[in-house]
């Protein structure tokens, strides 16, 4: 039996402040993060990794259900492909959607993820980091050009970061075109995938007022694990659209705006499939 994982909030901002643990301080970071929980958790499944992990985190520790509208989708052919969708939730929709493709793919698949998501060691078998809204390290440059030739479908969320409201709506923001590109270079069909899901108000409204006060730190990521629990026992249903040829990416539209197109072709997945 392995060492369990542990998470330790007090050893984080101890190191982080230069060895100081303001009471208050940890006391909120341990209640957020929700310290306690994970510690159990870890304890009582040590050996868990990988898509096991994802597995027990969705449906065991936050007794959550799926449906999938779309399956005929998903295609059945061994090549390659790029999976992409919205990020309602920004954790437990990728676990969702890996198991989703793990298993209509053989677990052949890969996600793209932010680089502070490597902490969670268990899930390091089928993450791949980057650097959101930064350069890439030389390491994680070499590891993305390895997973692009390789035989791993590969997950990614183009937008970054999890939906804001924006517009009155609950939304990507703006999604990068680095998919677009590396589809066309590595002749790799897209899947576009709508999740059903939503965070809380609190969660939207303090992005709101942190943009709004000029906060460039993204605070409101400190309360995913908070929101990722208040989806406990929730029903989320997965939309897979029409597989989307890497051919149809040519000249007649730069790579941003393929991007954006493939964006709002997510949005309009939901009423396709319940056609």
């Amino acid at each position: 039996m392995s060492e369990p994982l542990k998470l330790d909030v007090e050893g984080v901002v101890r190191e982080k402040t230069g060895g100081k643990a303001p009471r208050l301080l940890v006391w909120f970071l341990k209640k957020i993060l929700h310290e306690d929980i994970f510690n159990k958790f870890f304890r009582e499944h040590p050996d868990l990794k990988d898509f096991e992990f994802a597995r027990e985190v969705t449906y065991g520790l936050l007794g959550a259900t799926v449906s999938i509208e779309g399956t005929e989708n998903i295609p059945k052919t061994s090549d390659p492909l790029f999976f992409v969708s919205n990020h309602p939730l920004g954790g437990l929709d990728g676990m969702i959607i890996a198991l989703m493709l793990g298993e209509h793919r053989n677990y052949n698949v890969r996600v793209i993820v932010n680089e502070f998501l490597m902490a969670i060691k268990p899930l390091q078998g089928i993450f791949i980091p980057v650097h959101v809204g930064g350069k890439q390290s030389r390491e994680q440059v070499e590891g993305l050009n390895k997973l692009y030739e390789s035989n791993y479908d590969i997950m990614t969320f183009p937008s970054g970061k999890c939906s804001r409201r924006i517009d009155g709506k609950i939304q990507d923001p703006m999604w990068r075109k680095s998919f677009v590109q590396k589809a066309v270079e590595y002749k790799r069909d897209v899947v576009p995938i709508y999740f059903e899901g939503q965070n809380s108000k609190f969660f939207y409204n303090l992005a709101y007022w942190r943009t709004k006060l000029g906060i460039k730190q993204n605070i409101e990521m400190l309360f995913l694990a908070d929101e990722m629990f208040k989806s406990y026992g929730k029903h989320f249903v997965v939309h897979v659209g029409k597989p989307i040829p890497y051919t149809t990416f040519d000249n007649s539209r730069t790579a941003p705006e393929w991007a954006e197109y493939v964006r709002k072709q997510i949005y309009q997945i939901k009423g396709r499939t319940e056609q």
